[in-house]
């Protein structure tokens, strides 16, 4: 099953995101700027597209994991997210975690992918008391691992 999902260039140059391999969950998103980054260093690199996604859905922007293996490259608010409603270019926010080697960006070089979901809207009910489960109020680690 697909969803039809509207886009346009904002560079009329910009490729047009694709899944790498039948499968995938991702779309591959890639940069129309270069860029370098030392370490440490942040950038808000464009994609040169914009998309309208249907109501009901939502597009979520995640780390591409040969970059972070590789390069240490993840994203700063992995996985950002793109609302039903928003009509701007889409823009990721890279960094370099590696503490002692800077990466490179060429224009075209994959950054980030791009997944679409199913997202339902709920109605919050306030109560004086949630009901009891197994876990209750255990956080952090206290599944053990």
């Amino acid at each position: 099953m697909s969803v039809e999902v509207l886009f346009t260039l904002v560079d009329p140059e910009a490729p047009v995101p694709s899944y790498a391999h039948p499968g995938d969950a991702g779309l591959d998103l890639t940069t129309r700027q270069a860029c370098t980054l030392e370490p440490g260093e942040r950038a808000l690199l464009p994609t040169g597209i914009a998309i309208a996604m249907p109501a009901g859905y939502a597009a979520f922007v995640h780390p591409r994991s040969g970059l972070a293996v590789k390069h240490g490259v993840s994203l700063v608010n992995a996985p950002g997210t793109i609302d039903a409603g928003y009509r701007g270019e889409i823009q990721v926010s890279v960094i370099n975690l590696d503490p002692s080697h800077r990466v490179e960006f060429a224009v075209g070089d994959r950054i980030a992918q791009l997944v679409i979901q199913k997202v339902e809207h709920v109605e919050l009910v306030a109560v004086d008391q949630l009901p009891g489960s197994d876990r209750g109020e255990k956080g952090f680690g206290s599944s053990g691992s």
